[in-house]
């Protein structure tokens, strides 16, 4: 069962999406800088709700039919975003969840294990890193005529072919997703350009030894955007963290040659935490 809706979280609306049955213990999927819920792929989600999972996937403020603030510099922190997460749980009624975060979304991820413990069942950090953000490979872009569609949905297209690797989809493939996203978001300009300019706020890298959610880290081996020693360091920080490389795969959501082992993975670590969501 699929269901999209819209809900109230710190006073504006997010766009939710939820797979599965809402009995099974919940996985909350966390996107990455300006990135809608529509990168996590509709089978990649249908997958993890077959391996008994309440998958829910959102879009960040300023991204897909969630609240958009208008272009330039956001009223809101990575600290708001983070919150947002965590308001997504509570307006579904979930105590707890895995989270799953990837590159900015595994930032959030992190910062919630540090601050909101007690709301984690597990923690998978996708392409992600200790510092944050590691985006100015991103802002050759910020200029770009986002509100054309033509223009967007090639930027689209060229951004994730220049951050991924072999098994990233091919450009027909790659512009349907992104015509996609562009039809479902209300401002394509401050979707690909206000998370970038988000204030940051109190680090936690300093605090990652305080993490006790099970951990896996998911990391490609071509990842051109965070290099795989962070990946390593960030290992070393959080106890009893395991490190997956998935080889041949860049800066980019889990390309389909690697589903079966990303999918095997985070169900082996969610596994891992038994208590009820």
């Amino acid at each position: 069962m699929v269901t999209e809706t819209m809900v109230p979280v710190n006073g504006i609306e997010l766009c939710v999406e939820t797979f599965g049955e809402p009995g099974d213990p919940a996985l909350l999927l966390i996107a990455a800088a300006s990135s809608s819920m529509d990168w996590w792929d509709d089978e990649f989600c249908r997958r993890l709700a077959a391996g008994g999972r309440f998958v829910v996937r959102y879009d960040h403020r300023d991204t897909g039919r969630s609240t958009s603030f208008g272009p330039g510099p956001p009223p809101y922190s990575d600290v708001d975003l983070a919150h947002d997460a965590l308001g997504v749980l509570d307006a579904l009624n979930l105590r707890r969840a895995h989270l799953v975060g990837l590159s900015m979304g595994g930032g959030l991820a992190q910062r919630i294990a540090v601050e909101r413990p007690h709301r984690l069942l597990s923690l998978t950090l996708i392409a992600s890193s200790t510092t944050f953000p590691p985006y100015a490979l991103s802002q050759v872009d910020a200029e770009r005529r986002w509100s054309d569609r033509r223009c967007a949905v090639e930027g689209i297209v060229s951004a994730t072919r220049s951050t991924g690797g072999p098994f990233t989809a091919e450009d027909q493939h790659l512009r349907r997703l992104a015509e996609r996203v562009f039809d479902r978001t209300q401002d394509m300009t401050a979707a690909r350009t206000n998370h970038l300019r988000c204030a940051a706020g109190p680090p936690v890298s300093d605090r990652l030894g305080e993490i006790s959610a099970p951990t896996l880290i998911l990391h490609g081996t071509l990842d051109p955007v965070v290099p795989p020693a962070q990946a390593e360091a960030m290992c070393a920080e959080i106890p009893g963290s395991r490190l997956v490389w998935l080889e041949g795969v860049g800066h980019e959501y889990p390309p389909m040659a690697v589903w079966a082992q990303v999918i095997d993975e985070i169900l082996d670590e969610a596994g891992r935490r038994t208590q009820p969501a």
